[in-house]
């Protein structure tokens, strides 16, 4: 059986390591997380502070779309957007990794504390009662302030996720 993280399209690109996992990982991306990743490649705006990792993580960025684009999983994906909070067949990204498009749809649970994509990401792990693996502090101590019933890991810990027995479901 697989692990089972919510998490953001762009997570993919940039931590290689959450594809090279010792057992296998699935990722519950929104949607709306990947049509980010378009607005990252058009953007002027760096998305890291030093111009060589930068441009390393636009490249796999560009080459995770260019893969997700693909003919097969493409129609993968689009087979979720048919209604709202359908899944996709998944999508596998290595050996021991595979992709699951969800179409979250609702975003007003939290509108006030959090943007409409970590929403989603809230929303999403509440639904399939799966933690969220994210790589912002920030996101994380909003989590808590707000007592958003969710469990969350830092991409510090993402060793320790997946390597320990402490899943645990929300109450």
């Amino acid at each position: 059986m697989s692990r089972q993280f919510v998490t953001e399209a762009v997570m993919l690109a940039i931590y290689g390591e959450l594809l090279l996992t010792p057992v296998p990982v699935e990722y519950m991306v929104p949607y709306t997380s990947l049509l980010e990743l378009y607005e990252f490649l058009s953007s002027d705006e760096p998305l890291m502070s030093n111009d060589e990792d930068d441009k390393h993580v636009k490249e796999k960025v560009r080459e995770l779309l260019d893969y997700l684009d693909e003919p097969l999983n493409k129609k993968k994906i689009q087979k979720a957007l048919n209604m709202p909070w359908a899944k996709s067949p998944y999508i596998l990204i290595g050996e021991t990794t595979r992709v699951t498009v969800v179409n979250a749809m609702d975003t007003a649970p939290y509108g006030e504390f959090f943007d409409p994509v970590e929403t989603e990401l809230l929303l999403v792990s509440q639904r399939e009662q799966t933690p969220l693996l994210t790589d912002q502090p920030e996101l994380i101590h909003r989590i808590i302030d707000a007592s958003v019933p969710v469990q969350v890991f830092d991409i510090d810990d993402f060793q320790f996720a997946v390597e320990g027995d402490h899943f645990t479901h929300p109450i």
